[in-house]
């Protein structure tokens, strides 16, 4: 039985969750999450090479095939749209300079997968996560919506495999 590593990001300049995962047709674990947390003061740049740093390290550590990522979401500012944007090109980066294949769910699809519906509160889906995954506690916001996004990638990864009649 053949076990994956996947490297799942909820990308956002000032707290990118990540999480990394193992898992086989039959069983998912968390290996490590976490946030990378910039503060208010570093500049926009300096926080997208600490995203970039501490996602590539991450990479090179366990060694993932794959990385799931939050799509691009709906904002009413442009330069909250930009700012978020940037924040997800450099995780895109990390990954595909590390020759990640890269697999991209919509927030709602996230949570409807994780909690059942698509509305659901950050609240929700840390408790989900804490509660599907048998963790001793409950991950923080951000990490938490990493791990969700690994858990939805390996549920349609799943999906698709029955589909297809592979085990």
């Amino acid at each position: 039985m053949a076990t994956d590593i996947l490297l799942a990001v909820d990308p956002s300049l000032r707290g990118t969750g990540y999480a990394v995962m193992a898992h086989s047709p039959s069983r998912e674990k968390v290996l490590t999450y976490g946030v990378i947390s910039n503060r208010a003061t570093p500049s926009q740049s300096a926080c997208l090479v600490a995203i970039y740093d501490s996602l590539d390290a991450a990479i090179q550590e366990f060694r993932p095939t794959a990385m799931a990522i939050e799509n691009v979401i709906y904002v009413q500012s442009y330069r909250t749209a930009i700012i978020l944007g940037s924040a997800r090109g450099v995780a895109l980066l990390a990954a595909a300079r590390r020759g990640l294949e890269i697999h991209e769910y919509a927030p709602r699809r996230v949570k409807q997968a994780v909690v059942g519906r698509g509305g659901a509160q950050k609240q929700q889906v840390g408790f989900m996560v804490r509660a599907l995954l048998g963790l001793t506690e409950t991950p923080p916001p951000d990490a938490a919506d990493a791990i969700a996004i690994g858990l939805t990638h390996i549920q349609t990864a799943r999906a698709q495999r029955v589909r297809s009649g592979q085990k």
